[in-house]
């Protein structure tokens, strides 16, 4: 509702927001995306109904199963009496951003909060009709956000899934913070990034403290490097801070220069709006409801961040921007306009040398074959791509001179420099390509 908002409050789920334009108009953008070799990918939000506008439980109360409680209230009805016309809404409504607006994929969000007791979990029927509606070879992407970590969701159905583990890893070692989810990283951030940079997940089962011992997760090591999208910043992990501060803001540029670098691992890569310049302006929290929500979207905002240290005091809570005001809104504008020295150039080099020199290796065959910690803050890791080429990279993520690098083959990139040694010095990462056919 209203003239702002991140996208994730629908109400009609077949109806493009009309603050941004008609229907043809999102139409002619897919096509135009089309006419340039790129695919355009929509964020969909079946895990819940927005709160303003939403008349369902006044004429269509089967919508909901007060049995499932999320955080958004009942939960959508996918597995009690009355789904079957629930579920196929949800599927015919898939189908038709694929099939009428032509969308490459779709990006599901939060879908362990999806609440599904079915024999057949509506994610697994959506993919089944997906299939069976492009049996012409049409070829798109499902991808998950998925924090219950499911890795057999992957193994067919899904092609990837946003790799949280692994931005909270890179989050925890390059800021040092430990509150809120992070507390299950800030232990050995090095090491859950290594797990995620070789075997996917970094939570594989195991029990979470931040979830009060609960366990998260499946065994991931035999997918695909693939099925990780991997990110150092995106809109919930900026947009959900207290300030919208971006990952610039927190580090020194070496740090992210060195971060930044892993742009050329196998897994897919995803940038933020403004990173690939590193901009300065933050992305905050905002929305446009109406009145009666108002006090309640202030309030719930401020919350959220009673379990992280610098905000558990009342004073310091009220400090957050208001979500309802225009001005913060318009501070989460970028600038396109401003220059960053040599983050826009750093960040074309990179993805030009990933699609020059690794996406043609890349594949369901491309597996890690060495993962090995270096030194207290130093990694190596090294894959084997579809050609029978090695791709290794070694980092020295620290303020320290590392140990010497030592991958055979030739040099991709160097972010950081090397001693006359060898040795990787303070926040470096060099990646080489080798074997027979590098």
């Amino acid at each position: 509702p209203g003239r702002r908002g991140w996208g994730y409050d629908g109400v009609l789920w077949f109806a493009p927001d009309a603050a941004y334009g008609t229907p043809d108009d999102l139409k002619a953008l897919v096509d135009a995306a089309h006419g340039k070799g790129l695919m355009v990918i929509l964020d969909v939000v079946y895990n819940h109904f927005g709160p303003e506008g939403n008349y369902l439980h006044a004429y269509a109360e089967h919508f909901f199963n007060r049995n499932h409680q999320t955080p958004w209230g009942a939960a959508v009805n996918y597995d009690a009496d009355g789904s079957r016309a629930v579920r196929d809404f949800v599927v015919h409504n898939v189908l038709y951003w694929l099939e009428e607006y032509r969308f490459d994929g779709l990006r599901f969000d939060a879908v362990h909060a999806i609440c599904d007791d079915s024999d057949v979990h509506i994610l697994e029927e959506i993919a089944a009709r997906v299939r069976e509606a492009l049996s012409d070879g049409r070829h798109v992407h499902l991808v998950l956000e998925n924090d219950a970590n499911q890795a057999h969701l992957l193994e067919r159905d899904y092609a990837a899934q946003w790799n949280d583990d692994i931005h909270h890893a890179w989050h925890a070692l390059l800021t040092g913070e430990d509150g809120g989810y992070y507390a299950d990283y800030a232990d050995d951030p090095l090491g859950h990034l290594l797990r995620c940079l070789s075997q996917g997940l970094a939570w594989q089962g195991e029990a979470s403290a931040y979830r009060g011992g609960e366990k998260r997760g499946e065994a991931s090591a035999h997918l695909s490097p693939s099925a990780f999208v991997a990110f150092l910043q995106n809109h919930d992990q900026v947009g959900n801070r207290a300030f919208g501060e971006r990952l610039g803001a927190l580090v020194e540029g070496d740090a992210l220069r060195a971060a930044t670098a892993l742009l050329l691992s196998p897994q897919p890569p995803l940038l933020f709006m403004g990173q690939e310049w590193n901009a300065a302006t933050p992305f905050q929290f905002f929305c446009d409801l109406g009145p009666h929500l108002a006090d309640a979207v202030r309030d719930g905002r401020r919350r959220e961040f009673r379990s992280f240290p610098q905000f558990r005091s009342k004073e310091a809570r009220e400090a957050i921007p208001d979500p309802l005001a225009e001005g913060t809104f318009a501070a989460s504008r970028l600038d396109r306009g401003e220059t960053r020295d040599g983050w826009r150039a750093l960040h074309r080099d990179l993805l030009a040398l990933r699609h020059a020199e690794l996406t043609p290796r890349l594949g369901d065959g491309t597996r890690c074959v060495e993962a090995e910690r270096t030194g207290e803050r130093a990694l190596r890791v090294a894959w084997d791509l579809t050609d029978g080429a090695r791709l290794s990279i070694e980092a020295n993520l620290g303020p320290e001179v590392g140990p010497p690098a030592r991958a055979p083959g030739r040099r991709l990139h160097l972010a950081g420099n090397l001693d006359a040694e060898g040795a990787l010095g303070p926040w470096t990462v060099v990646a080489h390509l080798g074997g027979a056919d590098a």
